[in-house]
């Protein structure tokens, strides 16, 4: 017993702990049509590609967050467009604004005089720095996207799957896509600044693959996701401390195991 309440004592360790579960349940909303719509290249791409928003936050003394998030709207938007009126598809669209999304945010950086750590610590991200206010705000976004999610369900399944039928019916697909990829983009952001890229993609990817290969339909995918992806991030973060290995790393090994041991599963049956 000692083993699982010695590490309890210290705040930091609970504020991490809560940091993961929400994080885990936030990644499982949106990582479940990451999966099911082949998107997975995006939350590696959307995580690099808002580095000119926090570049130009930090050069005009703004916040990073904000300026991250503008930038991950702007790159929704920009994918959806080339998606839906170039012809290309998704994935080309994903890679075409991520590079010269990036691109522009390593000029801007260019330009900077100074590389202060707030900049550094916002693109690595720690766990364990979580704060109390970082926490509130990580659930008043899951509780957000969860609302939004639950209420254009049904008409995004049926954009997603058979977009002819959709649009025969009259639903907004193009609308119902760009406001998927903003939602990505918003969750991304957030989970990056609070737990880092590697974590991020890793929660938003890898639990949910996981859980696809388990769960058979949407909701008992994004709640398995979001379990996986809890029991994951707390076995890390446990072995982190006992071990003193760095924690965001620790947890994708962790949820890299558990995706493993779920493939086996399913291969036996």
């Amino acid at each position: 017993m000692h083993l699982l309440t010695d590490p309890l004592q210290f705040d930091f360790f609970l504020r991490a702990l809560a940091a993961v579960a929400l994080v885990s349940m936030l990644c499982a909303l949106v990582g479940a049509w990451v999966v099911l719509r082949g998107l997975s290249y995006i939350g590696d791409a959307m995580s690099h590609a808002v580095l000119p928003g926090i570049v130009g936050a930090f050069l005009t003394g703004g916040n990073l967050l904000l300026g991250a998030l503008v930038a991950a709207v702007l790159t929704a938007l920009g994918i959806g467009a080339i998606g839906g009126r170039g012809g290309l598809k998704q994935d080309s669209a994903i890679g075409i604004v991520f590079v010269g999304m990036f691109a522009l945010g390593v000029v801007m950086l260019s330009r900077a005089s100074t590389f202060t750590t707030d900049l550094s610590n916002f693109l690595i991200g720690n766990p364990l720095g979580v704060t109390v206010g970082d926490l509130w705000g990580a659930l008043g976004v899951t509780v957000v996207v969860g609302a939004l999610l639950t209420a254009v369900q049904k008409e995004l399944l049926l954009a997603s799957f058979d977009p002819t039928e959709a649009r025969a019916i009259g639903l907004p697909v193009r609308w119902l896509n760009n406001l998927l990829l903003i939602l990505i983009g918003l969750v991304v952001v957030l989970t990056v600044q609070l737990v880092g890229t590697t974590l991020s993609v890793s929660l938003l990817i890898t639990s949910s693959a996981a859980a696809r290969l388990l769960a058979r339909s949407l909701k008992k995918m994004m709640g398995l996701a979001a379990l996986l992806g809890t029991v994951g991030g707390v076995t890390g973060l446990y072995l982190s401390y006992y071990v003193n290995t760095a924690p965001g790393a620790t947890i994708v090994l962790v949820n890299t195991a558990i995706f493993l041991l779920a493939l086996l599963l399913r291969r036996r049956e």
